[in-house]
């Protein structure tokens, strides 16, 4: 029987990367493998990198999208498509408020939104509207975070004040991303695939940070589902004293009964303790599954966990007092 040997597939190598443009390599996959992980990287690449858009617009004097204004070349509906063009850079989780003011006749562009420290125009050159006639134009604009696409209906959902129009948000820092596999040597075999993906963003983040921080949150994911056992937890021993060792042998087994009790205890598993659903799926996301998993972990371990705050810290140490147990110092 011949060896078999295994054959890795090479580190993405960059084929050309020019501004917001890039074209990347990963060789020696195996029969099929091109497609497979080419087809999931695009999909990552497409929902779940972060990135910032216009989800509210406020003009004064304007209340509803099909309206139009004096001195104004553009009606409402026009000027929101092209301040949806206007792509955001923020560097803060929390929702940002932009505002233009504009005294015409001018040419309004994206370089005339007044920001904070905490939001940044990328292309300040996108036109927005005409002022042909002397008249101000004001526009507030609420900026958040968010994933993919999301519909305006779902920020109707609340209540908004008279006047402000909610919009689409497209939050995906990437306009477009398509992959090609072709076939390619390695050793005696002619089957293995090539990946090649090409990638286009607009410009929040490089081609580059786009495939890397896809391929983070795809081994991220992995991850959490790859190892079904939860590492136990070593109860320490301390050694002997000399009194110790002249106690009956009824206290010894006992004391292993109790040892016994208390190491079921720990193999306990969370979906069985009281937990709301949301800290439930928190530690379960971050591989937490028993109770002896749980009192491993400090107070600041776990307010790293997404979806677990001082609510969720206070709900845990509940349910560990309840064993006897508590949280690591």
């Amino acid at each position: 029987m011949p060896e078999y040997k295994i054959v890795m597939p090479s580190k993405p190598r960059i084929v050309t990367e020019e501004g917001n443009k890039g074209v990347f390599e990963i060789d020696g996959l195996y029969p099929g493998y091109g497609h497979t992980l080419g087809n999931s990287l695009r999909r990552i690449i497409l929902s779940s990198l972060p990135g910032a858009s216009l989800v509210s617009i406020k003009i004064d004097g304007v209340n509803h999208e099909f309206q139009t204004q004096d001195g104004i070349k553009e009606d409402v509906i026009v000027m929101i498509l092209n301040l949806k063009k206007v792509r955001f850079k923020m560097i803060t989780d929390e929702p940002q408020t932009v505002t233009l003011s504009i005294k015409g006749p001018k040419t309004v562009t994206g370089a005339d939104i007044k920001t904070g420290g905490q939001v940044e125009i990328l292309n300040g050159e996108q036109h927005i509207a005409e002022v042909t006639g002397k008249v101000n134009l004001n526009i507030e604009m609420r900026i958040e975070k968010g994933l993919g696409f999301i519909p305006k209906e779902i920020f109707q959902k609340d209540k908004v004040d008279v006047g402000t129009i909610a919009v689409d948000a497209i939050f995906t820092p990437v306009r477009r991303v398509s992959y090609e596999v072709e076939n390619m040597r390695v050793g005696d075999k002619t089957n293995h695939n090539r990946l090649r993906i090409s990638i286009e963003t607009d410009g929040t983040l490089s081609p580059r940070e786009a495939l890397s921080k896809s391929i983070e949150i795809m081994i991220h994911q992995l991850k959490a589902i790859v190892d079904f056992k939860e590492e136990e937890v070593e109860i320490p021993k301390e050694e002997p004293k000399e009194d110790e060792k002249e106690e009956s042998a009824e206290k010894d087994m006992k004391d292993m009964k109790k040892s016994s009790e208390f190491a079921d205890i720990l193999k306990t598993r969370t979906d069985s303790l009281d937990l709301s659903t949301r800290t439930l799926n928190a530690l379960t996301g971050a591989n937490i599954r028993t109770l002896g998993g749980l009192a491993r972990k400090k107070r600041e371990d776990l307010l790293e966990v997404e979806g677990i705050g001082e609510k969720g810290i206070s709900e845990i140490k509940k349910v560990l007092s309840k064993f006897g147990l508590n949280l690591k110092d």
